[in-house]
């Protein structure tokens, strides 16, 4: 269960803080200020699209393993 919530914690705030840094360093850049809130956001979208899929893989059941596994043998 702690692995599965350290995955949760590091699927979250990677991409948020590699956006972030990265919106931090453009408005540096320009000197604006609207850059580092953008992709701040863009961050969290991301972050939550990866907790979403995460969830999907440790909550799927055993039965469509089993299916997925051979409909690409085929």
């Amino acid at each position: 269960m702690l692995a599965y919530f350290m995955q949760f914690s590091i699927n979250m705030l990677v991409p948020i803080g590699l956006c972030s840094f990265i919106g931090y360093l453009i408005d540096e850049k320009l000197g604006t200020s609207c850059f580092f809130v953008i992709l701040f956001f863009v961050g969290a979208l991301a972050g939550f699209r990866n907790i979403y899929i995460l969830v999907k893989k440790v909550t799927k059941k055993p039965d469509e393993e089993n299916n997925s596994d051979d409909s690409k043998d085929r």
